[in-house]
């Protein structure tokens, strides 16, 4: 994705390590922490968090809130310094970091609170993601430039190997009663039936 506002990599990546820096000072900022890894462990989809090899949400849950957390900051350094431009501000980034990005969105009086109490707005704008992406993009251009180092390619799938997982995961899915994604099931709960067990 690309916009004719958007900022230069040096200035959303210092720009971002400051936005992070403050957000980890903030007096909410344990509660926002506790409450989003609350809310991944009771929602989580069949095609973010599952594209993780050996998935386990609570080794990857801690891991995932920090990435989530940097990519709030890129995206409101790079908000802010486009003059507000959503469109530029919607950095691509790889689905199991999304997801947890939408956990901690979901805490939305705690967020709200954050953004007025340090004057930035963290945006988020679903009919604007785009899921496509790529490493060596804009986004980690920016991650780079804000001093966070290497990011965990455990978490940061380029969206072809996603697609690749969620295929693999399908069949599995699909062989279990559940549509494509996890979308639908057959599955009656209204009669009664013989309770398959899921190790994990």
């Amino acid at each position: 994705m690309t916009s004719r506002s958007m900022p230069a990599v040096a200035d959303v990546g210092r720009r971002a390590a400051e936005i992070l820096d403050r957000m980890r000072a903030h007096p909410a900022y344990d509660r926002l922490h506790g409450s989003s890894m609350k809310y991944s462990s009771c929602w989580a989809t069949f095609t973010g968090y599952p594209a993780i090899s050996r998935w386990s949400l609570e080794r990857d849950a801690g891991p995932l809130l920090v990435e989530a957390l940097r990519v709030l900051a890129l995206k409101a350094a790079v908000f802010e310094l486009s003059g507000g431009d959503e469109q530029a501000a919607e950095l691509l980034v790889p689905a199991p970091v999304d997801e947890m990005i939408h956990a901690v969105l979901a805490q939305f009086t705690l967020m709200s609170r954050m953004q007025a109490d340090l004057g930035v707005v963290f945006p988020h704008a679903t009919e604007l993601e785009e899921f496509t992406y790529t490493r060596g993009c804009v986004t980690d251009a920016f991650y780079a430039a804000a001093g966070w180092g290497e990011q965990p390619l455990r978490y940061w799938l380029d969206s072809a190997e996603v697609t690749r997982r969620l295929d693999l995961l399908n069949a599995h899915y699909q062989a279990a009663g559940l549509g494509r994604d996890g979308r639908s099931h057959d599955f009656d709960f209204d009669q009664p039936e013989t309770v398959v067990a899921v190790s994990g």
